[in-house]
């Protein structure tokens, strides 16, 4: 499958020195950056015909001489929407007017990374950059977050395969389909599968059909998620759980391009990018001989890794918030409107096993039962940490609210570890590293029917 093109995109020419928060932030927004130091000259830049251009002096760093430099060499950019970063000390002076004179907007603070990204979006007036797609269902502005997003935006247009990483519930299906959302597949079909779902005997059947009389009940032929997709993209969630049969035939679809139907032997062209999920070490799955690795390099060749939610920092209380918002858009009796300080502290010192998933279900959970217009720690069923007087007492409370929150699952399910696992929306490799961890050990809880 080759790779697309592109068409034309959105650059930032930037006269100064962005900071990292404001590279990523522009880079998931979707826009290329061109930095250019005054002095150095305009050579490299790249602009390509069609792109997008928005011109942005920064002159934080700089002096009235530096601010002359920098007029002289925009100058050659005359014809672009600029906006302009200038620190207090500067805005008066000459050089500085003659440019501010020409720029349809200037800040004279630096802005937020959000705030500069609607500026340059809105200077711009790309109906582009206004549209819907997957990327909207990705909410954060983290760093890790950002890098995320701008890996999302640069794998999308590039027709191979791709491989996301990370732990249950981070996300990882929507990244996938924000990838189709931006791809040229757009309008195809987007299909996903979870591999871990579907019993052994009937995933070739699943994925690539099957002829009429191919096993017993097969009474009629049947279309494969490869065949009704094509043209689009094919989402395997779980890819570590898929038979190593069915592997075979991936590895085919990967290196050929075809599929045969269950009680055929017609191979039968399809045109699909293939992106996979899973949460295990694949490499240790080869190892223990429980996945191919010519289907693994097949499948790795672009790798997505999805951050966990407890590495995202205030990306946790902008999520909490945007899924409170949702549930009362469907339930307008809901009392809750916020959360209180000790919720949003609670919230940003626990670890999160369950990661996005968790946190949406704590949510929903805590909007119902919540008494007041603010959802507090109690509600979320999370330990209040405003009594730990450092920050030893907050990792120690942290702790022993994901203790806690584990314990009262594994009771509430019998101490059945699969059934835990769904509780709590994590794998149940993630439920027995917890039980590690917290030095819980199962069959002693199931002998006591306690936590000693």
């Amino acid at each position: 499958m080759a790779a697309s093109t592109g068409g034309p995109g959105q650059c930032v020419v930037w006269f100064g020195d962005p900071l990292p928060q404001e590279r990523d932030a522009l880079a998931a927004a979707g826009w290329q950056l061109r930095a250019i130091a005054p002095g150095n000259g305009t050579g490299g830049i790249g602009l390509r015909a069609g792109d997008t251009v928005v011109g942005m002096l920064d002159l934080r760093d700089g002096d009235e001489a530096t601010a002359e430099a920098a007029v002289e060499l925009a100058s050659e950019y005359r014809h672009l929407p600029f906006l302009a970063i200038v620190p207090r000390q500067l805005a008066d002076a000459a050089a500085v007017e003659r440019l501010l004179a020409h720029c349809q907007r200037h800040f004279v603070q630096a802005p937020p990374p959000g705030s500069l990204v609607g500026a340059v979006t809105g200077l711009a007036r790309s109906p582009a950059s206004d549209s819907p797609h997957g990327l909207d269902a990705l909410v954060g502005q983290s760093p890790a977050m950002l890098r995320t997003v701008a890996a999302i935006r640069k794998f999308a247009p590039i027709d191979l395969p791709t491989l996301v990483t990370g732990e249950t519930g981070t996300g990882k299906e929507v990244a996938a389909r924000a990838l189709h959302d931006l791809s040229r597949r757009a309008g195809k079909a987007f299909a996903p599968l979870n591999c871990g779902a579907i019993p052994d005997n009937l995933v070739q059947s699943e994925l690539f059909g099957h002829e009429r009389g191919a096993f017993t009940g097969a009474t009629a032929r049947r279309i494969g998620l490869f065949e009704t997709a094509d043209g689009g993209t094919v989402f395997l969630d779980e890819i570590g759980d898929l038979p190593l049969d069915a592997q075979t035939s991936l590895l085919r679809v990967l290196q050929e391009g075809t599929i045969e139907r269950v009680g055929s032997h017609q191979p039968i062209k399809v045109d699909v990018r293939v992106i996979a999920a899973t949460h295990v070490d694949l490499e240790q799955a080869i190892e223990d001989g429980r996945f191919r690795a010519d289907l693994y390099y097949r499948l790795n060749v672009l790798r997505l890794r999805m951050p966990r939610l407890a590495d995202r920092g205030e990306d946790i209380v902008l999520l909490a918030q945007h899924f409170l918002d949702r549930f009362r858009e469907h339930h307008h009796a809901t009392r809750a409107r916020g959360f209180s300080s000790n919720a949003r502290r609670a919230m940003l010192a626990f670890d999160w096993p369950g990661n996005v998933r968790e946190l949406l279900n704590r949510v929903q959970r805590a909007a119902v039962v919540a008494e007041s217009e603010l959802i507090g720690a109690a509600d979320l069923e999370l330990a209040d940490t405003a009594a730990a007087p450092n920050g030893r007492g907050l990792d120690r409370a942290r702790v022993d609210a994901e203790r806690d929150t584990l314990l009262g699952c594994l009771r509430d399910s019998g101490y059945n570890v699969s059934q835990a696992a769904r509780r709590l929306g994590v794998s149940r490799v993630t439920v027995y590293r917890l039980c590690r961890k917290h030095q819980l050990r199962i069959e002693q809880l199931r002998r006591t029917g306690t936590h000693r």
